[in-house]
């Protein structure tokens, strides 16, 4: 008979890019083997709840896929052809090529290129060490945050909010923007709890019927980029009918009697011919907020993803100082928390290094950069070789037609540090093979609640997988880099950056697990003063000026509207490009993590693009139909899903999957744009306006399909 495996729990936090950052409980089994994964019951914000994607863990952590040794192409660029050689060798072919760069084209030829593949503070930011150091060109980071935080700090000051576990004690819940039911599943936990143990009425607004929008009281079904004219209505109604509190808006706010002028033409039925809503739907969500003031407004990362996110943002937080909703715990809008942390991260990132004039290039202008775009060069040398780590751009980034073009320049030296080979590693010249979060030291910060989070190294990295610090240290000895951060262990650096920013020892913080650094309730709901000097909310911001992650001003910000607004500047959809295309988070992935595994890719199918019936109809496609969309980046094959659940004219593709699992080879962000969104850049993923058609597929071309799913 066989015995059971003995097995224990560890404790570990999730380093996905999810704003929940879990704590988990990791059940370690013989053989150095993991077994489920659980959330932490007594962590208060997890509350013992995590995503299914994490839970089964052991799937990709095991994946018999998974890189095992450094390998060195031999073939053409993204043939697939490499060989195996040792890190040694590996390693010293990118100090070569990166010298041979720096010699021949200066430093900035040189661009290490990562993003939010781990959030651990010391595996995903210590490249930035090894950039000052060497005076490689910097990163600007705008493929994922930028419009939605400068929105939401151009009226608040400050990128922080009300406990997010207030949501409990909330009388309504507002989760605007987010698909919390698949990419923040505790934010459900929350809202569900307030609406067991309270009444709360749950309200959801999104583009289209998702999970999340079923499981409201009150779904709001709104056309793309519409949200500002949402917003201004509801305060139109708040200011109309009596429910504005004048006392908090005299002592909290900047301008509330020329915001009120301003939105007495902002009225329902405006608001109703370019949402989509009707009017009883903007009056009955109105009413709910005005006469509930213990209101939780959860603004998700949707808003980031429009030309217009961040005027939309500032719109949807600034119905919160209207009702005065901040004066009360269950009350306020929430985004994000990443200003209570307050850690001293310059030994991970070498900052005392840190040349102010080096270059700064847009990540998500990767395409154009690798395509010698001088003005996304900014004017300096060609980017000659990269080393790229926790992120994919081969399939993630905007404009994927220039991306492929610029990975397949022959002139452009490559390495991917990896843990599976992505199609990104599949262009590269070195591929080192990456470690796990269970399989290296770090910490992490939740950006959706308030837990610093100790994340240890649980069991050994299988064949010869290395960790990113030690890339970086190994890779500083070969370049001549100094700094005392390359000679010291991860579990170092976390002791470093505790001591230095108050928090005690690394020792401490693994015995605690975490350490809660929510702000006492008047500082979390600004009844102190919001961020600004003079304490109050600005309804109308100076967008220039924003204290939000910035290069300087970027896209059509001149146009900007000074209070809040509809502002219509996305792609509309005009008689050549009918439908406006969202490229939405799907449940089993995220971003292209998880699209590997076999239960994710079981549950998503394969890539499809909804439509609602009317447009099904009218342009002659039926359930299931091979379908062509295109607009002037590319097109790209896929199959129809007719679903009541979006609006006509709308068309929505769920799920970042991988290039190959396309007909052609082209994915979903081949339609993707990369122009800089105002005021401080980003990406507008779910902005694209497209054509469909439909197209039939013949029997050669089935059998030639990606057997994907």
């Amino acid at each position: 008979m066989n015995r059971p495996l003995k097995s224990r729990l560890a404790a570990s936090a999730c380093p996905h890019d999810c704003p929940s950052t879990c704590a988990l409980e990791v059940e370690l089994l013989d053989g150095g083997t993991i077994g489920r994964v659980r959330g932490a019951k007594d962590n208060s914000y997890t509350a013992g709840v995590i995503c299914e994607k994490v839970a089964r863990y052991a799937e990709r952590i095991h994946n018999p896929n998974r890189l095992l040794h450094p390998l060195k192409r031999v073939g053409p660029k993204g043939s697939g052809r490499f060989e195996r050689i040792s890190w040694d060798e590996a390693l010293d072919s990118v100090a070569k090529a990166f010298l041979k760069a720096e010699k021949e084209h200066g430093a900035q030829a040189v661009w290490p290129y990562f993003y939010a593949g781990t959030m651990g503070l010391v595996q995903r930011d210590g490249i930035h060490r090894l950039r000052h150091a060497k005076g490689y060109s910097r990163q600007f980071d705008t493929i994922c945050t930028n419009p939605a935080w400068t929105g939401y700090i151009a009226g608040t000051g400050k990128l922080a909010g009300p406990d997010p576990r207030e949501m409990a004690l909330a009388d309504v819940v507002v989760i605007w923007g987010t698909n919390a039911v698949s990419t923040q599943v505790n934010v459900m936990t929350h809202a569900t709890k307030a609406r067991k143990t309270r009444g709360a009425k749950i309200v959801a607004v999104d583009i289209y019927m998702t999970q999340t929008m079923k499981q409201a009281d009150l779904a709001l079904l709104v056309r793309p980029g519409t949200d500002g004219a949402l917003a201004c209505a509801v305060m139109h109604v708040l200011f109309r009918d009596g429910f504005a509190d004048r006392d908090y808006l005299a002592a909290y706010t900047d301008c509330p009697a020329e915001l009120e002028a301003h939105l007495r033409t902002r009225t329902p039925e405006w608001a109703a011919a370019i949402t989509g809503l009707s009017v009883e739907e903007i009056e009955t969500f109105a009413r709910l907020v005005g006469e509930n003031r213990k209101t939780f407004f959860r603004l998700g990362y949707g808003f980031t993803r429009s030309r217009n996110g961040a005027v939309n943002m500032h719109a949807a937080a600034s119905i919160a100082c209207v009702t005065g909703a901040w004066q009360y715990e269950g009350g306020g809008a929430f985004h994000n928390n990443g200003a209570i942390y307050r850690l001293d991260k310059s030994m991970i990132e070498g900052t005392d290094l840190l040349d102010p004039s080096t270059r700064r290039l847009d990540q998500s202008q990767i395409g154009r950069i690798l395509t010698g775009d001088a003005a996304a060069l900014q004017g300096g040398p060609p980017v000659k070789a990269m080393l790229v780590q926790n992120t994919n751009p081969v399939c993630v980034a905007p404009e994927q037609g220039l991306v492929k073009r610029g990975f397949a320049r022959e002139d452009l030296f490559v390495c991917v540090h990896e843990q599976i080979m992505t199609e990104t590693a599949a262009m590269a010249d070195i591929v080192l093979p990456a470690t796990m979060f269970m399989e290296h030291d770090d910490i992490y910060k939740g950006g959706g609640h308030q837990h610093l989070m100790l994340g240890p190294k649980l069991v050994d990295a299988p064949g010869e997988a290395r960790e990113n610090h030690v890339v970086f240290a190994e890779l500083a000895k070969r370049l001549g880099a100094e700094h005392p951060g390359f000679d010291m262990t991860a579990r170092e650096h976390i002791d470093w950056m505790l001591r230095a920013s108050g928090y005690g020892t690394v020792e401490e913080l693994e015995a605690k697990r975490w350490i809660d650094l929510q702000p006492e309730f008047r500082t979390a709901h600004y009844l102190e003063g919001f961020g600004y000097s003079d304490g109050r909310f600005r309804f109308r911001p100076d967008w220039t000026r924003v204290a939000a992650p910035n290069a300087g001003p970027m896209g059509p910000w001149e146009a900007m509207p000074s209070l809040p607004d509809h502002w219509e500047i996305t792609d509309v959809a005009d008689e050549s490009h009918p439908l406006r295309l969202a490229t939405s988070p799907a449940r089993g992935f995220l971003n292209t993590t998880f699209n590997d595994t076999p239960t994710s890719r079981g549950r998503e199918g394969r890539p499809t693009v909804l439509l609602s019936p009317k447009d099904a109809e009218r342009f002659g496609i039926a359930d299931g139909d091979r379908v062509r969309i295109g607009n002037g980046r590319g097109t790209v094959v896929l199959r129809a899903k007719v679903f009541d659940g979006v609006r006509e004219g709308v068309a929505v593709s769920e799920g970042l999957w991988p290039n190959h699992a396309f007909e052609e080879g082209n994915g979903i962000n081949t339609l993707t744009g990369a122009d800089q969104v105002a005021p401080y850049g980003g990406a507008a993923f779910h902005d694209n306006r497209v054509w469909i058609r439909a197209e039939p597929v013949t029997a050669d071309e089935e059998a030639r399909a990606p057997a994907f799913a």
